[in-house]
């Protein structure tokens, strides 16, 4: 029996930008050299990248009464559990186990992208990001960003907004 072949992905590029690109959303491509040593991969990426925190978000993924939910929240700040539980209709969220947020997601730590997972999950982005024109989400790879409209990553993610951010 022959082997299927592999989806081939543009060079360079990860299954989050392959998923703007097939969309026709308009969007533009940061990269940047990731630290290892960095102690926040947002704040990393806000530095070199010449963005305001409040514009570069942040991707975390929760468990809401046993359902891993994505939340995307400006990295100036942190996430609200309750507001998140709240948002969604759940009474109760904690940070998923890293294991199983890439293993669902099928990206790394500090590179977890809200476009492209390898399974969809509910996805909710924090409500601030609608008093920007664009803002910034991780491409999938750390020392990678994309810059994007909030409206089209909602739309692309399904995801709704919600005050679920912290100051």
């Amino acid at each position: 029996m022959a082997k299927k072949p592999k989806k081939q992905q543009q060079p360079g590029g990860t299954p989050a930008t392959v998923a703007l690109t097939a969309a026709g959303t308009a969007f533009t491509v940061h990269a940047y050299e990731h630290d290892p040593a960095s102690a926040s991969y947002g704040e990393e990426a806000a530095e070199a990248l010449g963005v305001s925190p409040d514009r570069v978000f942040k991707t975390l993924v929760a468990d809401v009464d046993g359902t891993l939910t994505v939340a995307v929240v400006p990295v100036a700040g942190s996430l609200d559990l309750k507001a998140l539980a709240s948002a969604v209709g759940g009474k109760r969220a904690t940070m998923a186990d890293p294991a199983a947020a890439e293993r669902t997601t099928g990206y790394v730590r500090g590179g977890i992208s809200p476009l492209g997972q390898r399974k969809r999950l509910r996805t909710v982005l924090d409500a601030s990001a609608r008093s920007h024109p664009t803002i910034c989400v991780s491409a999938g790879r750390r020392g990678l960003e994309v810059e994007l409209a909030p409206t089209d990553l909602a739309s692309l993610t399904g995801a709704l907004f919600a005050e679920i951010g912290r100051e």
